[in-house]
């Protein structure tokens, strides 16, 4: 067989015969696996009209040799089929769904810098760059959230034209119609809100100007030329097969790291290769969390105040490099013992690889003890968290963690400014709220799957690991030992919410358990797990276990779905999957914006920290309201029968509990005074609210008290139920209606009764 040459072929042809349905993809082929920095890239090679490389088809003859799909969102046209996509497809998917905007989570735009109106708003280059703007929905809402992000007025403020303006095939309306809108008349009326004669010659400029650029991009779109290697239909489907494979093995150009091993070695006389190799040897943990040659490099970059992408490398000085190669050692250990104190431990569930280099390159200015250090590593958690929370490195990775770089290595060596002041953490790019706000519950409920490469959906999972992430049945906190052997447990399996039609696939709706736990679980409702999990441990262990995953317990209650009608289960399911998905983002949000401020948290702080509603505030007031009147009640009555009624009617060990506590007061506020304890009314305070329960009740007391009470049997339920209100206001996120009915209930009668 002749050696095949490359034939040219423009992005409208690809694009026709994509639509028309002629070329497909082989069944074998993996799905689109792009991330979106690789997606912007991309498009950017192709309106700049730079060359991307040749594709590879395998033409069809009467049959197809390979079952076959239709490229992602593709048209399924029931024409012939004329080739298969053997190489390319990633190429081709990404620009056609970009081109059609049907990304469910981001949308692309050309950046244009000397249209943007909103210089340092959100975007900082100085050249033109594709940039990838993150989207998501609200409950119940079809919109698109940011909401400028829908108004191309908004979008050409800020320099952003949507690249599917440039789409092949696309009619010209399209175009004219945004035009029109990112250049409305209104700002060009006068003050009568008329359009003026030379106001409106301005306009007509402006939007000819506009048209005309998106008309070159579209044309240069068009005709972008996308080479392809062609094998005849006669080929043997082996042949095909092995042809695949090599041209996605075999390619491997030279890459900055390889240049730069070449440099040291040519200006220090030292092998890359082997400090490298000396490095991982000593201190295996760093490369677990990306690749170790790009560490070194963006590491030393930044140690030279150079950005760490490809063109800070190259610029560095490499005997600089080398000078300094024991900071960068001492650096990245430091950076990886960082990380692992805040339980992340591998690549696989970092949110972003962003922070490395910069942690290990802000760890030469740190010193290892002392003041410093607690200040500059709480500096660290707030960045890092950040990092995590924040849109900062959705896009522009390089440039903006070179700029927080610059900022947080001031604060941390203590520099001063011109004028003599220090520099202020909000002046960080990164802390500054109002560009970088942290993300709020609507986004969190959005996130997908943290095994995807999601930074929020990661950031996610990152909180349960920092927070133990116990497993469910063995009870063992998430390590770097065991993390590897931890499956992404759904805890509402996918099956189950398939009945409800919805998305099982959430970082809220997951959960980190072992192998064995996840296997054991399989497809059960969460009801039978947890039922399972208290019948085979102490209730307070199994609490523990899911409040380290932020487990709302109260959206977890112990029911059976046997044997209930579809309808009623379809009810029951979509309530309460509903209310664990609020429950836990709220909890999330809680722990964001705490580690966002560098803040530790602890599983108990994070439930604390849930806002009561002024409805479970008024009763916690009530509820202490009728606390004070129990206590004048019993110290009334029983102070009329008894000289000592402490002594005489309450239990030997309710007597203990309650001197030690007056005693543990005792000796943190010196104006108390002994003689105080004495006196039963002071001795009540320091009791239980069900101690009251138990002297009300008693058979020597219940006398004193049933003109006010009237039933003993009502009076012990309604203060049962006074009593798990009261206790659970103390964690306002477990109680659920019946418990807040039911305290209702109570609170009414004893204030009547009181009254």
């Amino acid at each position: 067989m002749q050696s095949s040459r490359a034939q040219d072929r423009d992005l409208a042809t690809w694009f026709s015969k994509i639509e028309q349905g002629e070329i497909k993809l082989p069944r074998f082929q993996r799905h689109q696996a792009w991330d979106r920095q690789r997606i912007s890239s991309l498009i950017e090679t192709v309106v700049s009209n730079l060359p991307l490389g040749v594709t590879l088809i395998l033409n069809v003859g009467e049959e197809e040799p390979f079952e076959s799909r239709f490229l992602a969102t593709a048209p399924e046209s029931g024409q012939k089929v004329y080739e298969h996509l053997l190489d390319g497809q990633q190429r081709l998917t990404a620009f056609w769904r970009s081109m059609h905007n049907n990304y469910e989570s981001e949308t692309y735009f050309l950046y244009l810098p000397e249209y943007d109106r909103r210089p340092g708003d959100s975007i900082e280059s100085d050249s033109m760059m594709v940039y990838c703007l993150s989207r998501y929905r609200k409950k119940n809402e079809s919109k698109l959230y940011p909401l400028w992000a829908n108004n191309p007025e908004s979008q050409f403020e800020r320099g952003l034209i949507p690249v599917y303006l440039f789409r092949p095939g696309s009619n010209g309306k399209e175009k004219d119609n945004w035009v029109e809108m990112a250049l409305p008349d209104e700002d060009y009326n006068d003050n009568n809100g008329l359009v003026g004669l030379e106001s409106y010659k301005m306009l007509v400029n402006k939007r000819k100007e506009l048209s005309d650029k998106i008309t070159k991009f579209k044309e240069i779109v068009a005709h972008y030329n996308l080479p392809y290697l062609a094998l005849p239909s006669s080929t043997p489907r082996e042949i095909a097969l092995k042809v695949f494979i090599n041209m996605n093995t075999n390619s491997k150009p030279l890459s900055v790291y390889d240049i730069i091993v070449a440099q040291v070695e040519s200006v220090a006389g030292k092998s890359l290769h082997d400090l490298q190799e000396e490095l991982r040897i000593k201190h295996r943990n760093i490369e677990n969390y990306f690749d170790l040659g790009q560490l070194i490099i963006y590491t030393s970059a930044l140690i030279q105040d150079k950005i760490p992408n490809n063109k800070g490398c190259l610029e560095m000085d490499k005997k600089i490099m080398m000078d300094h190669w024991s900071d960068v050692v001492i650096g990245l250990c430091r950076m990886a013992g960082f990380l692992e104190s805040q339980n992340l431990f591998d690549r696989s569930r970092l949110p972003t690889n962003a922070v490395l280099a910069i942690i290990a390159a802000l760890y030469a200015e740190i010193p290892e003890s002392g003041d410093s250090l607690g200040h500059s590593e709480r500096l660290l958690r707030k960045y890092l968290w950040s990092s995590f929370f924040t849109d900062r490195y959705e896009n522009s990775a390089a440039s903006r963690g070179f700029a927080d770089y610059v900022g947080l290595k001031k604060i941390i060596r203590k520099e001063k400014k011109d004028g003599g002041g220090v520099f202020n953490e909000s002046e960080i790019p990164i802390f500054n709220r109002e560009r970088h706000p942290i993300a709020e519950k609507a986004e969190l409920l959005t996130a997908f799957w943290p095994k995807g490469e999601t930074i929020r959906g990661r950031a996610i999972l990152s909180v349960f690991n920092l927070l133990g992430a116990h497993d469910f049945k063995d009870g063992q906190k998430i390590t770097r030992e065991n993390i590897r052997t931890r499956d992404y447990h759904h805890f509402y399996p996918v099956s189950l919410l398939s009945e409800i039609d919805r998305k099982g696939m959430l970082a809220l709706n997951c959960c980190l358990v072992s192998s064995f736990t996840n296997r054991s679980i399989g497809r059960k409702n969460p009801y039978q797990v947890i039922t399972e999990q208290y019948n085979s441990h102490p209730p307070e262990n199994i609490d523990y276990y899911l409040r380290s995953h932020l487990i709302p317990l109260t959206s977890l209650e112990k029911k059976s779905f046997e044997g209930i009608d579809a309808m009623v289960l379809k009810n029951e399911l979509e309530k309460d999957y509903e209310s664990f998905l609020n429950g836990r983002a709220e909890l999330v949000e809680i722990a964001a914006n705490l580690l966002c401020e560098g803040q530790i948290i602890s599983i108990e702080r994070v439930y604390h920290e849930m806002p009561i509603s002024k409805s479970i505030q008024n009763l916690e007031h009530r509820v202490k309201d009728l606390e004070l009147k129990l206590r004048h009640l019993i110290s009334e009555r029983l102070g009329r029968v008894a000289k000592d009624p402490f002594r005489q009617f309450v239990d030997e060990k309710t007597q203990e509990a309650a001197r030690r506590k007056f005693y543990a007061e005792y000796k943190k506020m010196p104006a108390l005074s002994e003689e105080e304890f004495k006196v039963f009314r002071n001795q009540l305070n320091y009791m239980t609210l069900g101690e009251y329960q138990s002297v009300i009740c008693n058979k020597k007391t219940w006398t004193y008290f049933e003109e006010v009470f009237k039933s003993k049997p009502f009076f012990q339920k309604y203060f049962n139920q006074l009593t798990t209100l009261r206790n659970k206001i103390a964690h306002p996120n477990e109680i659920d209606e019946v418990i807040l009915k039911d305290g209702e209930a109570a609170i009414h009668w004893f204030e009547n009764a009181l009254s």
